[in-house]
């Protein structure tokens, strides 16, 4: 008799071993990805290590917005084939993740912000991605609710449609990986902080955490917002910077918004979750910081340009706001590969505002990477080594919260 509820645990606790072939630093959905997919391909000797628990970092703290239409010839496939990834992962982990492919519009208010969407959805198109310029009319009739009038500071002059972009239940997608990353025999430890890697002869031979020493001959960072430390732990640094970015949901309404809605002037984005509520979120903070707290300033500036997009809110009550860190490289884009002056440590960072949208993809390639050794051709373009060549991914322009 089929069940209604299971008492199955999710995940299991598993003692810490003194040596795994593979240490993974991060419990988020990069480091769960790469774990399920190093499974999937036998590596099962695996280690999860996170500070706090699981999913804590910027997994659980970001909008979850799914979509593909980038601006770059490296960026557009590398997040295309992790779109049509997340098309099939429910499936696949055999845990409904909640995946609401109802499209995403980035509307612009300006005509050179008109231009800059242009030319994204040209490179879309050339690369066969589904997107495609659409005018006010056309806004107005997938989003009922949208005000397009003439009589505000910013009127909508058109917007980019892109039919596959949507959203997703985020801790469920964390929970989906762990779980079956768990039940192929993977180690999940939390409350596990990386103190320390050990390496020698230009190679990573351990890490030493608060529950001990593990032996291993490959480490993979795959943190969000320390990833520099973590870097600094092994004895390098990365080009990176970490800017705080805040977002807020307000109380649950009736259905309203069956669009992902993103304002490429305004800076501020909009779409409702399955329980009702309106996600919303802005560009990232003007100042560096590690913090995670909320602030009023933000608030008030995230209320106010929704208002300009959708004025009929303006009763709504906000009931929760919080913030992740951003990890931001100079060109935009992330970091993915073996360190090239450390053999075994390997990067999954400097994701900034795009790092959720790329968890299946990331892991399955670092995971292909791990097990041959040999770089996929789909991540060289975003290699360490490529500030050091100046041959730089310039993913600025492909989000209106990054600018």
């Amino acid at each position: 008799m089929w069940q209604l509820f299971s008492r199955e645990r999710m995940w299991h606790r598993r003692d810490l071993q003194r040596r795994y072939d593979v240490v993974i630093i991060g419990a988020g959905v990069h480091g769960l990805a790469i774990a399920y997919y190093l499974c999937k391909r036998g590596i099962r000797n695996v280690a999860l290590l996170d500070k706090s628990y699981l999913g804590s970092g910027n997994s659980g703290r970001n909008t979850a917005i799914l979509r593909s239409n980038y601006r770059t010839a490296e960026g557009i496939p590398f997040y295309d084939e992790s779109m049509k990834m997340w098309e099939n992962l429910s499936e696949e982990l055999e845990y409904n993740l909640l995946f609401s492919q109802q499209g995403h519009i980035t509307v612009a208010h300006t005509d050179s912000a008109l231009a800059g969407l242009r030319v994204r959805a040209a490179a879309n198109q050339v690369l066969r991605v589904n997107t495609r310029l659409i005018d006010p009319p056309a806004i107005k009739r997938m989003v009922p609710a949208i005000y397009i009038g003439k009589n505000v500071r910013y009127p909508i002059v058109g917007g980019l449609y892109h039919p596959p972009g949507g959203n997703i239940r985020h801790d469920a997608v964390v929970w989906g990986y762990a779980r079956a990353a768990n039940r192929m025999g993977a180690s999940i430890h939390t409350r596990t902080e990386v103190i320390g890697i050990e390496r020698q002869n230009g190679r990573v031979t351990g890490v030493r955490t608060t529950a001990g020493d593990i032996q291993t001959s490959t480490v993979v960072n795959a943190t969000s917002g320390w990833c520099t430390t973590i870097a600094r732990m092994a004895g390098m640094s990365l080009p990176i910077t970490s800017f705080p970015l805040q977002a807020c949901v307000t109380e649950p309404l009736k259905p309203v918004l069956n669009k992902v809605i993103v304002s490429a002037n305004l800076h501020v984005y909009v779409n409702q979750s399955d329980r009702g509520e309106l996600v919303l979120g802005s560009e990232i903070d003007p100042y560096t910081s590690y913090s995670q707290r909320s602030t009023l300033p933000t608030l008030e500036m995230i209320a106010g340009h929704t208002l300009e997009l959708f004025p009929s809110l303006r009763h709504v009550a906000v009931m929760r706001q919080w913030g992740g860190v951003c990890d931001m490289t100079p060109d935009y884009s992330p970091i993915l590969g073996e360190a090239p002056q450390l053999k075994g440590f390997v990067l999954d960072v400097g994701w900034g505002t795009y790092g959720f949208k790329a968890g299946p993809v990331s892991g399955a390639r670092i995971a292909e990477l791990i097990e041959t050794g040999k770089t996929p051709e789909l991540i060289r373009p975003f290699l360490p080594s490529r500030f050091a060549e100046n041959q730089l991914v310039g993913e600025k322009a492909a989000a209106a919260v990054s600018t």
